[in-house]
């Protein structure tokens, strides 16, 4: 069996693995076939939220393994993430409690705001999850919560045992800071889109200076976003197929998602891969065996050219995190 690096965690001192899994865009059957099949190569620590849409699905997969003898729930880091209509103080604990059902779990490895948007709140028996559309068509409705009131109502989710680290997601720099100068329970993690397209420098050093580890999402840059349509993604050459990436993979005799997910390691970032088949599960665990040279990431880091694939703002009205 696989095995992943781990990142030391802050305050808790808890070892996170360095390579965990992805799930988004993972549905039904084959997101809890996915989840078993990771668990089964070495994975341990499944990245998921809410608005994915499965996580029944990958809690069932997660359920087989532990039946199966492949884990112990002790063993997985079960990750989910806030929506964003669930802001509201009154609503976080609810959220929370939905996600832990729908898992079949007791508690959450991390739990991270999934974006610093506050939507009006749309009760789970009218949609669930309820994505961005109040009306579920067109309509962004935009609730005016502070994200402390947010962080505060988790920090008490925490208290009662349900959370054991918390976490940001898709948050700058900027906020990030406000955050740690009232947080009670600080966020142990920034989870942000990072490829070599997004390299996010700064981003990345703020938060590792302040304690605070960060995951990479989106590893591959516009492969995933292809699936959607993307007009960002479609106008912008795939990774795996740029010329300074695959003489990299051909120098190391090794792929070129294993040379992407490797240049993100060796800065020190935890990654959340999605993979389909359990050989690319098993590549994408054995990336952090590749040692790239200082050239070679030098090289891979001058592709940045800041570009955001995911970014609310260019499909959802008034959602200017970024801007």
């Amino acid at each position: 069996m696989l095995t992943s690096p781990t990142i030391t965690l802050k305050p808790s001192g808890a070892e996170m693995p360095q390579v965990g899994f992805g799930t988004w865009k993972h549905y039904g059957n084959k997101a809890s076939e996915a989840v078993y099949t990771g668990l089964k190569v070495g994975y341990r620590l499944i990245d998921c939220a809410c608005d994915y849409g499965n996580e029944k699905e990958c809690g069932e997969g997660l359920r087989r393994a532990i039946e199966d003898g492949v884990v112990r729930r002790e063993d997985v880091w079960v990750v989910s993430k806030l929506w964003n209509t669930f802001h509201r103080k009154a609503h976080v604990r609810e959220a929370v409690m939905r996600s832990l059902s729908d898992w079949g779990v007791s508690y959450f490895d991390v739990y991270y705001v999934h974006f610093p948007i506050s939507l009006a709140y749309v009760p789970p028996d009218t949609r669930y999850p309820p994505g961005w559309f109040f009306d579920g068509k067109s309509e962004v409705k935009h609730d005016p919560v502070p994200l402390r009131e947010t962080w505060e109502a988790l920090e008490e989710v925490v208290d009662e045992g349900y959370i054991r680290h918390l976490g940001v997601s898709n948050t700058c720099s900027a906020l990030l800071m406000d955050l740690l100068k009232y947080a009670r329970h600080r966020p142990s993690v920034l989870q942000i889109e990072i490829h070599p397209y997004n390299v996010q420098h700064r981003a990345v050093q703020y938060a590792q200076s302040q304690g605070v580890a960060v995951t990479a999402y989106s590893s591959f840059g516009p492969l995933g976003f292809r699936e959607l349509n993307s007009p960002k993604s479609l106008r912008t050459q795939l990774l795996f197929t740029h010329p300074l990436v695959t003489s990299i993979a051909l120098a190391h005799a090794c792929t070129p998602a294993q040379v992407v997910l490797r240049w993100a390691t060796q800065r020190g970032l935890a990654i959340i891969p999605k993979s389909d088949t359990e050989q690319q599960m098993r590549e994408n665990l054995e990336s952090t065996n590749i040692k790239l040279t200082e050239q070679e990431m030098s090289a891979i880091t001058g592709l940045d050219v800041g570009l955001r694939f995911n970014d609310p703002a260019d499909d959802f009205e008034g959602c200017h995190i970024f801007s």
